[in-house]
């Protein structure tokens, strides 16, 4: 492809905030949610540990408290982010947990009650990819014809024997299946992959991205491992099983990833975000910022920009 600047908005990738801008005419920002539910990979069904990195809010750090209604945390996390931003449109996010992991019913009402906020132009599902039974695919359908709708699947690592160190709880051919059933009823798949997992290379890191980059996927986030307090990582970190990247480590694989995506999937997130007060390490992830200023300024020197490596092969 020849790069040209102005298509992604003067980003060298195809960014969410372009992706968004474009299809909804205006800003468009995330309200994260808590539905309440749970996820087989902690109540026992599949494990009772959940994956070694997930925090005790189940990756929903930074969503609405869960003991409130949808619409309750809707409205607080609107009215926030309102005091700096006057007029947006609105993603109604389910974050916290496994989002597909419960009644049919009651992921009906939950879902109704989010896309029935005020300005929501699209829904938003973190899930597994072994809670993805027919009726759920059907109502998720169901959804995507009212409203744009996505489905996040975290898938990692392509690398089975990583997911077992890391208690994912399901191997490959299960996100496959996933994903081709997704596609199937049209509903955009984003896809979440982790840098620095235990015992893994750079060009272990870059075959999952390389294997994402080949798959009928729409959106990638690409995330930093985190360490945060009382998770199972803590101890694998005490035995030495894994070290923390740093910084300028993190900023080339996040370059030649880019480079490796096709020029139409949406780069929906380059580093991930962990509460101060739970983050162990790495600390530098904590100037999100600079992290993002030092990828954009090695792209443009260097000369790199999304699909510039990528291959069908």
């Amino acid at each position: 492809m020849q790069y040209n600047i102005e298509q992604w908005g003067g980003k060298r990738y195809y960014s969410l905030n372009n992706f968004l801008r474009k299809k909804f005419n205006g800003k468009v920002f995330k309200i994260s949610l808590d539905a309440g539910f749970s996820c087989p990979n902690r109540d026992g069904t599949i494990s009772t540990g959940g994956c070694v990195f997930c925090s005790e809010r189940g990756s929903g750090d930074f969503a609405g408290n869960r003991e409130y209604s949808i619409s309750k945390q809707f409205k607080d996390i609107k009215g926030m982010m309102n005091k700096k931003w006057r007029d947006g449109k609105y993603i109604a996010y389910f974050q916290a947990y496994t989002n597909t992991y419960a009644n049919i019913e009651v992921l009906r009402r939950k879902y109704n009650e989010a896309v029935c906020q005020p300005g929501v132009v699209a829904l938003a599902i973190a899930t597994r990819p072994d809670c993805l039974d027919e009726n759920v695919l059907d109502l998720l359908e169901e959804f995507n014809s009212r409203v744009y709708t996505w489905v996040e699947l975290g898938l990692q690592t392509v690398n089975d024997d990583t997911a077992r160190k890391i208690n994912r709880g399901y191997k490959l051919e299960k996100f496959e299946e996933a994903l081709n059933n997704l596609r199937k009823r049209k509903i955009d798949v984003v896809v979440h992959s982790i840098f620095g997992l235990p015992g893994e290379s750079e060009e272990d890191a870059l075959r999952t991205i390389k294997y994402i980059s080949k798959k009928d996927i729409q959106g990638i986030k690409m995330h930093l491992l985190h360490l945060m307090k009382d998770t199972p990582l803590v101890d694998m970190y005490k035995r030495d099983e894994f070290r923390f990247l740093e910084q300028q480590q993190y900023v080339d694989l996040i370059c030649k990833a880019i480079t490796l995506l096709p020029e139409n999937m949406v780069i929906h997130r380059l580093t991930g975000d962990a509460p101060r007060n739970l983050l162990i390490g790495p600390m530098w992830s904590l100037k999100k910022w600079e992290v993002l200023n030092a990828i954009d300024k090695q792209l443009s020197e260097q000369g790199l920009y999304q699909g510039l490596y990528f291959s069908t092969n």
